[in-house]
């Protein structure tokens, strides 16, 4: 396809890989219900055969491949998912795939890769930089190449998406996207702008990754200089200069959400929802607790949640750093008297209150104290931001002096 894509297109998609993805589901959620005046419904993308909506894109694009293009094979740079939707569905179809990954895509995602088949080597830091050994490799084995987000049946694949949510939730009026390269919201924006031009189409970021906040804020594709998320898979320097068109042309705002809010809105899935959605999956998830997207009573809003595939040793991590900026975990240096009974004085206050001790230990030479006070550290487990805020001033009425390591 030499042209973006159009409705048409996006329908042919639909109908080219019926049978090679899942229909996932999109569920009304009372989740967000504080942050969320309107009804919100999660589309469940994460429940694909490879754990993403990239299984859409790839199949689509995989089936446009001539006979003579399926016996050289294709070649793709990938964090991860993309890896895993080529290397399963060219599997599938006999067709090779070599996939090249940054060195620090997750080793979940590269083990999941090479378990579908694909020939996997990884170079450079990011996705980037793994691309251009793709185009390398592509150039020298005569390769055809498959870019993750940054091609027109790739795009119409993604927007698949969109025509599922319209059936599912006729009368939504957001829609919130996760965007990395671009490719998901492109497709989802076009097909749901065709259908419904007042349906409201809202990119969501990191901010450490927002190449595409960036892009319009020059009115041009730009690159930045640096990125370090724990959203891997929107973990890219630059949009596409074929997804941005697009974008400029369909989606009607773009927000950025912070590493901490996108580690609380993976917690908030595990508890509440009982799912796993990796850091980029989550992130619309964080921006509408942020209140980052305007939602007016009655609004009819879909979240996308994008895919699954978290690496597990990452889990734990997420986890404690969610319930940091939840204020669930704290860490309080309290200043008391050196003396028998101080400690257990401080602790029966804390449990009284309703705080659990999780650890604690004492600083003297490494303090700013008198020599004859001690400080006490402790790591507590409480409520949430307000409860800590109670222990806090609690403690601090008795005359003691309270920090909290935030």
């Amino acid at each position: 396809m030499t042209r973006p894509p159009a409705l048409s297109d996006i329908r042919d998609a639909q109908r080219n890989i019926r049978d090679g993805v899942v229909h996932t589901p999109c569920t009304p959620t009372r989740t967000l219900r504080d942050s969320v005046p309107g009804s919100l419904h999660l589309k469940f993308e994460n429940l694909q055969r490879t754990g993403s909506f990239k299984d859409r894109g790839s199949l689509n694009r995989l089936l446009q491949l001539d006979d003579e293009e399926r016996a050289r094979g294709v070649v793709t740079a990938s964090a991860g998912n993309h890896a895993q939707a080529l290397a399963y569905h060219g599997g599938r179809l006999g067709i090779p795939v070599t996939v090249v990954m940054p060195e620090t895509a997750p080793l979940i995602k590269v083990a999941n890769t090479r378990g579908y088949g694909a020939t996997v080597s990884q170079s450079g830091t990011i996705l980037d930089e793994a691309a251009v050994e793709a185009r390398r490799l592509a150039q020298e084995r005569g390769l055809v190449m498959v870019p993750a987000f940054n091609d027109f049946h790739v795009i119409a694949g993604q927007g698949t998406v969109g025509l599922e949510i319209i059936e599912q939730v006729p009368d939504v009026d957001v829609v919130v996207v996760p965007v990395g390269g671009g490719g998901l919201i492109s497709g989802i924006a076009v097909a749901l702008k065709e259908l419904r031009p007042s349906v409201r189409v809202v990119g969501v970021e990191a901010a450490s990754a927002a190449s595409a906040w960036a892009s319009r804020e020059a009115g041009k594709v730009v690159q930045i200089s640096h990125v370090d998320t724990l959203a891997d898979g929107i973990a890219t320097k630059t949009v596409g200069d074929l997804t941005f068109p697009l974008m400029e042309r369909y989606v009607d705002d773009l927000v950025v959400v912070s590493e901490e809010e996108i580690a609380a809105a993976v917690l908030v899935m595990l508890e509440r929802k009982k799912t796993v959605v990796e850091g980029a999956g989550a992130v619309p998830i964080a921006a509408l607790a942020a209140g980052r997207v305007p939602v007016a009573d009655g609004e009819q809003v879909v979240a996308v949640l994008s895919g699954g595939n978290i690496d597990i040793n990452m889990i734990s991590r997420i986890i404690d750093r969610g319930l940091v900026f939840s204020g669930r975990l704290a860490r309080l240096m309290v200043k008391v008297s050196d003396r028998p009974g101080s400690l257990a004085r401080l602790t029966r206050v804390v449990a009284e209150l309703g705080g659990n001790v999780l650890e604690i230990y004492h600083r003297r030479a490494f303090a700013d104290i008198s020599v004859g006070d001690v400080e006490i550290v402790m790591h507590i487990e409480t409520r949430g931001r307000s409860h800590v805020e109670e222990i806090i001033a609690h403690l601090e009425g008795m005359g003691l002096l309270v920090e909290e390591d935030v």
